[in-house]
């Protein structure tokens, strides 16, 4: 597929590439940066609203003519969303065009001396665990995988993106870590809060974080500034006990005990009956929940939608889904 004709007039603003444009937070990626920059995005996906002076390349990270890209001009900085995380999907198709794909985009980095890359994670890499402490800062270990093996490839992106950081100082590499995106987006934290019915551990009540996605795409932003490189977590407003936001979106609560539930979860999985997968019952089990007090005071990273705003969307929407 040809790309967007380009606008001449922008020929002289730094060029940005965003992979996994496709998606919800690359499309509003591009509409914060398409009047300052020329944006340049890949995705395998089409996309039909994009602005229309973003080229839009229809490819796969991996495949040899995605190099003419990055040797056409100078990029001034990259933005990695096009990481998959699908649990349905087939896991060694994901994991080649997730770790192979990353692989290829680094090594354009590094040729191209492209001195900016973003890399969007997600801290549900440290892993929801019995011991955690309360807040988790940037040091903490990402146990993820070791209980959730389809989470294997976020582990791997973010390791080898922080790889990348130490291994080549010249460029400026951020790895930004939010905690729960909602809003308009498919995942499985929006999937669970639109349903009417929620199964809940019985006797747990974690600690939950959210974040909304206009202010993931704002972080990255400021993470496209001259200076800033590193981890940072992304936080939501305020953490707040799974139950309170259940009860404020209008959702019921169907308690469980751990082990009834994970066994359900398995055979509605498997007959392809729920989009909630077994291994994620450990997010509404312990805790993870994270310290962003690094990107708020470096990024001048704060979100903008406050929790009764986040809350009052995820009632409306859910009320639209049920």
């Amino acid at each position: 597929m040809a790309p967007k004709k380009k606008n001449a007039a922008a020929d002289d603003r730094k060029r940005i590439l965003i992979t996994g444009v496709s998606g919800r937070l690359g499309r509003e990626l591009s509409r914060q940066l398409h009047r300052n920059y020329r944006v340049i995005g890949i995705d395998r996906r089409p996309a039909d609203d994009l602005p229309v002076d973003v080229e839009h390349h229809r490819l796969d990270l991996r495949r040899n003519r995605t190099r003419t890209i990055f040797r056409q001009a100078p990029i001034s900085a990259v933005v990695h969303l096009g990481t998959i995380y699908n649990p349905r999907r087939d896991p060694v198709s994901d994991h080649r065009t997730n770790i192979v794909g990353l692989q290829r985009l680094l090594d354009y980095v590094r040729t191209y001396n492209i001195p900016k890359l973003i890399v969007l994670s997600t801290a549900d890499v440290y892993g929801p665990q019995a011991e955690n402490i309360t807040f988790l800062d940037e040091d903490a270990p990402l146990l993820a995988a070791a209980r959730f093996v389809a989470i294997r490839d976020l582990v791997s992106v973010d390791m080898a993106a922080m790889s990348f950081m130490w291994k080549h100082p010249d460029t400026e590499t951020v790895v930004l870590r939010p905690v729960h995106i909602v809003g308009d987006v498919r995942n499985t934290a929006m999937k669970y809060l639109s349903r009417q019915w929620v199964p809940s551990v019985l006797g747990f009540d974690p600690m939950v974080q959210l974040v909304h996605q206009d202010d993931v795409v704002r972080a990255i932003v400021l993470a496209l500034e001259e200076g800033v490189r590193g981890v940072y977590n992304l936080d939501g407003p305020t953490a707040v006990p799974a139950s309170v936001i259940l009860k404020k979106i209008g959702a019921k609560q169907v308690p469980m005990p751990s082990s009834v539930l994970r066994f359900g979860l398995k055979q509605l999985w498997r007959f392809r009956l729920t989009r909630f997968p077994p291994a994620e019952v450990d997010h509404i089990q312990w805790p993870a929940t994270v310290d962003g007090s690094k990107a708020r005071r470096e990024l001048g990273y704060a979100p903008a939608h406050d929790m009764n705003a986040i809350l009052q969307m995820l009632r409306e929407s859910s009320e639209g889904i049920r």
